[in-house]
C-alpha cells in the first residue's frame, strides 16, 4: 500500500499528529458543519459517474528545499462496480497516467515506455485514494480517517469547507500524516487538496473548470502507444 501511493504521488509529481481531534471533539458548531460537508459529499458520491478537471500539482521535497509544478487535465469514471482514471500532464513534460482493470500504468512519449503496476490487494485502498474528493463519500471518509472541520475559505470565487484528514490506520500514516480538502459546499467535491507525508514532502493539487457527470470518450481511457513503446515493470 505504502509504495503504490508513493508511486501515485512519483507518477503525479514526475517522479497521527499530536493534537489531532476527532468530530466528537470539536465544538457543536464545527460538528454541525462537518455533519453537513459530509453529508454533500454523501449526495455527490451517489451522483457520481464522472469527473474532469484541469489541474495545477505542485510537489514539495522539504530535503531540497524545492517545488515542481505540473500542469494538466485529469479525468475519473465510474465503470460498474469500477474506478478509472486518467491524468494527461502537459507540463513540462508530456505524461499519462493511467488507472484502469487494477492497473496503474505510466506512460512517457519521450521515451516510448509505459511503467505497468500492478496494484494486487490493494486495489480499494487505491481507488480510494483516487476518488478522494472526486466521487468519494462522506460516510466512507469517516470510516479511514478521523475528519475535522478546520475553517470555510475562499478557493478561486468557490465557497469551501477545509478539512483535515489524519489516518486511522497506523500502516498509512507511514504514507501520508494527514491530508487537507478544500470542499465545494455547492457540489460536494474537491476543489483543492493537499498530502503531507511524514518527512515533511507535501503534493498540492488544485482543480478548476470541473465537470461533473459529462460524457467522457472511452478513447480517453486508453493510451495511445506506438509501436516502438516497451511495456515494462517493476518486476521484471
Amino acid at each position: 500500500m505504502k509504495s503504490l501511493c508513493r508511486i501515485l504521488l512519483i507518477a503525479f509529481s514526475g517522479v497521527a499528529l499530536s493534537g489531532a481531534t476527532t468530530a466528537a471533539q470539536q465544538t457543536a458548531s464545527d460538528s454541525g458543519n462537518l455533519a453537513a460537508v459530509l453529508k454533500k459529499m454523501d449526495a455527490a458520491a451517489a451522483n457520481f459517474r464522472t469527473t474532469q478537471a484541469d489541474f495545477v500539482w505542485e510537489q514539495y521535497q522539504k530535503v531540497v528545499d524545492e517545488t515542481d509544478k505540473q500542469k494538466g487535465v485529469v479525468y475519473y469514471r465510474r465503470s460498474g462496480k469500477n474506478i478509472e482514471m486518467m491524468a494527461e500532464i502537459k507540463e513540462p513534460d508530456r505524461k499519462f497516467v493511467l488507472y484502469r482493470d487494477g492497473k496503474l500504468q505510466v506512460y512517457q512519449p519521450k521515451i516510448e515506455q509505459v511503467m505497468v503496476h500492478p496494484v494486487g490487494s490493494s486495489r480499494s485502498e487505491i481507488e480510494a485514494y483516487l476518488v478522494l474528493g472526486f466521487g468519494g463519500s462522506g460516510q466512507d471518509l469517516t470510516k479511514a480517517f478521523d475528519v475535522t472541520y478546520e475553517a470555510p475559505e475562499t478557493i478561486d470565487n468557490v465557497a469551501t469547507a477545509k478539512l483535515q484528514l489524519v489516518p486511522k490506520s497506523a500502516k498509512v500514516k507511514n504514507t501520508f500524516a494527514k491530508i487537507f480538502l478544500w470542499i465545494d459546499l455547492q457540489r460536494g467535491i474537491s476543489v483543492q487538496q493537499q498530502f503531507f507525508e511524514p518527512q515533511g514532502d507535501y503534493r498540492l493539487a488544485k482543480y478548476s473548470n470541473i465537470r461533473v457527470n459529462e460524457k467522457i470518450n472511452d478513447d480517453i481511457f486508453k493510451l495511445k502507444t506506438t509501436g516502438k513503446t516497451q511495456i515494462v515493470s517493476p518486476r521484471g
